[in-house]
């Protein structure tokens, strides 16, 4: 059984459709420009602005959470017009021109806006880009596709960290300069999305009609909606990564290096996202997740712990895994539980009701950070993600991989 389960996933990759690989490819330079900018971004704000935890919590939050409802009108737009690479395109290219603004970015506020403006191209291209992926891979290796974007865009997100540190090093903590840099693999993402990807035909309707309004709307079904439920109480679970940042500023950590911690996260991140991916093809979903909330419970109660380097990375691992094991996993359910048709809107809705969860959830972590302190930060993480267990428990019809 070993050696069957080991070949079957080495045989996957092989067959993997070339615009997969393309997506993939794409979300990790932009992931590289993008995290260039937000594994110093929190640092920036508190040691350069003078902002406060709960000022960085508010701006992670309402940055997340506009990319996540703005994915709602362009998943609709998608499936309505029946196109995504053209709002892909948009979406990639509004998140590279944007990267200057920070490094011009004098006040909290302007970084808020450059965040919203960064975002909203995210949230363009977010819900077009993955009923991409779900249209262009086969049923019997869409979470495997789901999995390897996901590696793939996680490959981009220990790198981006990894080019920031060298050039803090190399320029003397001038955080301006990196974020002038991270507009170069923006561009460069466009370029390949643009000329190196050929959308997959789709059939034709006999007439359009809006994916929001009801009758299509029920069409998504109790499934789908029970899988918005189940995401949205993730999301309460899990609070921005930027606290991570903080966690490891309070280590004494060199300011030079607190990115790295970023990079610790991400390549575990990366390495287990397509095995994850891979086996939510052939096991049951719900145990699946629940493996993924037990690890987030234990890096929470790790976090909690100490402030101590070795705790922090120890903490920092276990939160990777539980991304590597839930997100990829996530979006193959919103694909498995929605017709073909209305895939980009699936997306759009499981986002906004994400989206909504992630402000409070940051928003939340930052007012509980100035207040109470770090520790009570990660405790009351750990006890959110205990009532998402409970939760998971209850919720029917949404475990079973796709046939």
């Amino acid at each position: 059984m070993k050696s069957t389960t080991t070949t079957a996933e080495k045989s996957s990759l092989p067959k993997m459709p070339a615009g997969v690989w393309v997506l993939g490819l794409v979300s990790m330079l932009m992931d590289i420009s993008s995290e260039m900018i937000h594994s110093l971004l929190p640092l920036f704000m508190v040691t350069t602005l003078g902002a406060s935890a709960l000022s960085v919590g508010m701006v992670e939050g309402l940055a997340e959470s506009t990319a996540l409802i703005v994915k709602v009108f362009s998943g609709a737009l998608s499936d309505y017009f029946g196109k995504r690479k053209g709002l892909a395109v948009c979406g990639y290219a509004l998140g590279a021109l944007t990267k200057p603004l920070f490094a011009v970015a004098s006040t909290t506020g302007s970084v808020l806006t450059a965040r919203l403006l960064d975002r909203v191209g995210k949230g363009i291209r977010g819900a077009p880009r993955d009923a991409l992926v779900a249209d262009i891979a086969p049923p019997s290796l869409r979470g495997a596709a789901f999995g390897l974007r996901q590696s793939l865009d996680t490959v981009g997100a220990f790198l981006g960290p990894l080019l920031a540190v060298g050039l803090m090093l190399l320029w003397s903590n001038d955080f301006r300069a990196v974020f002038w840099v991270a507009a170069i693999p923006g561009l460069m993402a466009v370029a390949l999305l643009s000329f190196g990807l050929r959308e997959p035909a789709r059939p034709a309707t006999a007439r359009r009609s809006s994916p929001i309004q009801r009758q299509n709307l029920q069409r998504l079904g109790r499934s789908y909606w029970s899988v918005v439920v189940i995401g949205a109480v993730f999301t309460l679970a899990r609070f921005s990564e930027a606290f991570l940042v903080l966690r490891a500023q309070q280590a004494g950590i060199p300011l030079a290096l607190v990115p790295l911690v970023m990079v610790a996260m991400n390549v575990v991140y990366a390495l287990s996202a397509y095995p994850f991916g891979r086996l939510s093809d052939r096991v049951s979903h719900r145990k699946l997740l629940a493996g993924g909330l037990l690890m987030l419970i234990a890096a929470a109660v790790v976090l909690a712990s100490s402030d101590h380097w070795g705790v922090l990375l120890a903490g920092v691992a276990l939160w990777g895994i539980h991304m590597g094991m839930t997100q990829g996993l996530l979006a193959t359910m919103v694909a498995d539980s929605a017709p073909a048709d209305l895939r980009g809107t699936a997306y759009g809705f499981f986002s906004l009701v994400s989206g909504l969860a992630m402000l409070l959830a940051s928003v939340l972590a930052g007012l509980l950070w100035d207040r109470l302190g770090a520790s009570f930060t990660f405790h009351a993480g750990a006890a959110f993600c205990l009532v998402a267990l409970i939760g998971l428990a209850w919720q029917p019809g949404t475990t079973r991989p796709a046939a």
